[in-house]
């Protein structure tokens, strides 16, 4: 796919590290986000997404290497990135011994809203995060979902055209996760750029495109879509049993498996092109007294393919692992 131009990007990060002593929580990172665009940063916890993203919103330093957020410089210029983006953080950032009206009202005042501007701005917001009727209540008593609803209309109060959205669904319910994701596009059809990070691999579907990173290196970036056809290269069978660890242990010694992995009650198992049809693969762990209830051909999930890729980056020769470029 081609990248984007970094002087057309709304973000742009070149070969961004950050180190901590002798850790380092994100190497040589790349990509660029176009106006208007979802780009997501997926990964597991502790893969470097939040230092990522910190260093975007120049509350970190980047240790080497540099990035521009809406033509703003991360490390020389932090002050005019963080006046001109909304960032919302994966904690519940606000005070919770203040009313939703009282934080949207402060929050307004840190951007330098006030009077008819502020009312205005205000009342979209309450109307947007569907806060209506609940103005007086104290945010400590919300909801956890209406609470992230609350932190997303004061990251947008001042209407920016870059929002960070850092883990922005953490401990919130299926529904109220796609009611999220609702705002978040409606947000983008009105232009605004979006980058969010999350660990959750289904809300990577809602992005345009997706970075995925492990031990902070970007190790996949494309559309979801060809992230999962091009990261998995084997025919992929699920395994439905009553002794999973059994089932996979015997399924590890077949010839022509390359890899599985638990999925959820199942096991996703990766075989070599043409190897294995679903009543060959069958009788071959049958026949090693395994009780299988069912196997199955499946789709390639974005689980499926950071599994594959996470597991050919740790396989790969010296150097054959080198970052993703954008």
């Amino acid at each position: 796919m081609k990248p984007f131009e970094s002087n057309n990007a709304a973000i742009h990060a070149e070969g961004l590290t950050k180190k901590f002593g002798s850790f380092t929580a994100a190497d040589r990172i790349t990509f660029s986000v176009g106006r208007g665009e979802i780009f997501g940063l997926l990964g597991p916890n502790g893969a470097g997404k939040s230092t990522t993203i910190r260093m975007l919103c120049g509350l970190l330093e980047s240790t080497s290497g540099t990035a521009r957020v809406g033509g703003f410089d991360i490390n020389r210029e932090p002050e005019k990135i963080r006046q001109n983006l909304g960032y919302m953080s994966q904690k519940f950032s606000l005070y919770k011994d203040l009313t939703v009206a009282e934080n949207i009202e402060f929050f307004g005042g840190v951007y330098g809203l006030e009077g008819v501007r502020l009312r205005e701005r205000m009342k979209a917001v309450i109307a947007m995060a569907g806060l209506g009727g609940k103005e007086g209540q104290l945010a400590g008593f919300l909801s956890g979902a209406t609470q992230q609803s609350l932190a997303l209309g004061c990251a947008i109060l001042h209407e920016p055209q870059i929002l960070f959205l850092d883990e922005p669904t953490s401990g919130v319910d299926p529904i109220s996760r796609r009611h999220f994701w609702d705002l978040i596009h409606d947000m983008v059809s009105r232009g605004v750029t979006v980058l969010i990070t999350t660990h959750f691999m289904d809300e990577a579907e809602f992005c345009s495109r997706i970075g995925l990173v492990s031990g902070g290196v970007l190790v996949a970036l494309d559309t979801p879509a060809a992230i999962k056809s091009e990261a998995v290269d084997e025919d992929l069978f699920e395994l439905a049993s009553l002794s999973l660890r059994k089932a996979r242990q015997a399924a590890e010694t077949l010839p022509g498996v390359v890899s599985i992995a638990y999925f959820g009650d199942r096991l996703h198992i990766f075989c070599r092109r043409g190897y294995y049809d679903e009543p060959n693969l069958t009788r071959a762990v049958t026949s090693l007294a395994v009780e299988v209830q069912s196997i199955r051909r499946a789709d390639v999930t974005l689980e499926d393919a950071f599994v594959r890729i996470v597991q050919q980056q740790s396989i790969a020769p010296s150097g054959a692992g080198k970052p993703v470029a954008s």
